[in-house]
């Protein structure tokens, strides 16, 4: 009987040491999980950032472009009426020998002349009002000065010698003019 006791307790004894090792086992276990899960958690933040990063520079990218294109598109035509300006300015000049009588200026001739200068105004080319205004560099290339007439017209422009232009409010020629002091 004895023996029977000391057999039983010792089955109990290791039963109870393999319970604790399985226990110490499956905790382990679940401590390796909890630490794989959160390495995976930091992964995944570290993914999704460099995926919210890289979306943000793509975006960024195609409003660049979309710009850059609208804006080629806007002034692609900026040299070729840049070179037709010299043309409006001999029609201006034509157009006031005509006025003061020293030449004809046809009717056709008179149409040719608004139906350019319509199209390029269609196309964004706009002409400086500048005679009468104050000077401004931003704007007006002077070419001398001349003293005032009056007090008042000190610092403005009395006369514009080449008229300037903006092709959709960018100046693509300044205005030459004479200054009064």
């Amino acid at each position: 009987m004895i023996n029977k006791i000391k057999e039983f307790m010792s089955n109990q004894v290791e039963e109870t040491s393999t319970k604790k090792d399985k226990k110490k086992k499956e905790t382990e276990e679940i401590q390796n999980l909890h630490q794989e899960i959160e390495s995976l958690k930091t992964e995944l933040e570290e993914s999704k950032d460099k995926y919210l990063r890289l979306f943000a520079e793509f975006d960024n990218f195609k409003k660049r472009s979309v710009k850059e294109r609208f804006e080629l598109m806007k002034t692609a035509a900026q040299e070729t009426i840049t070179s037709l300006l010299p043309i409006l300015d001999d029609f201006d000049r034509a157009k006031k020998s005509a006025e003061t009588g020293a030449e004809n200026f046809s009717e056709g001739v008179q149409l040719v002349y608004h139906k350019l200068f319509s199209t390029m105004e269609h196309k964004g080319l706009r002409a400086m009002d500048s005679t009468g205004k104050d000077f401004d560099p931003e704007y007006h290339e002077a070419i001398t000065d001349i003293p005032a007439p009056s007090d008042e017209m000190k610092g403005k422009v009395i006369d514009t010698v080449e008229k300037g232009y903006t092709l959709n409010d960018k100046i693509i020629r300044y205005a030459k003019v004479v200054v009064a002091k």
